[in-house]
């Protein structure tokens, strides 16, 4: 199963960014769907995370309050909506999906990336200062 992530772009620092993820193979309504980023020489990051069974989100503390994700059931997407952005945000940003915390969404293991077992390819976002 694929996921497509896409919006990825060059902006500058400040600037917002919408990126969605979707599939053509599954409905995202039965999955805990997760924002994941790797910069250059870093692990893989968890962002943010929603579970489309209850709706309840999590943010990692580095981008909460600039990050909204949010899930537009008709389009089958779930978007992650990034404003002002600054350097330390650019990365290869991927969305998956996990089966597992959809029915067992514990938090300790929300940005686990092993517990995702479907992947996007990624998308780039670069912003200059």
């Amino acid at each position: 199963v694929q996921l497509q992530a896409s919006g990825g772009g060059l902006v500058q620092s400040g600037e917002s960014l919408r990126l969605s993820c979707t599939s053509s193979e599954i409905g995202l309504d039965h999955y805990q769907i997760g924002w994941f980023r790797q910069a250059p020489g870093k692990k893989r990051e968890g962002l943010s995370s929603i579970n489309l069974r209850d709706g309840s989100i999590d943010y990692a503390d580095s981008v909460k309050g600039r990050f909204t994700i949010s899930e537009d059931k008709f389009k089958n997407t779930v978007d992650l909506q990034m404003d002002n952005l600054n350097s330390g945000d650019t990365a290869v940003y991927y969305c998956a999906a996990s089966e597992i915390l959809y029915y067992s969404p514990v938090r300790a293991n929300i940005f686990t990336p092993d517990l995702y077992n479907h992947w996007g390819q990624g998308t780039q976002v670069t912003v200059s200062s």
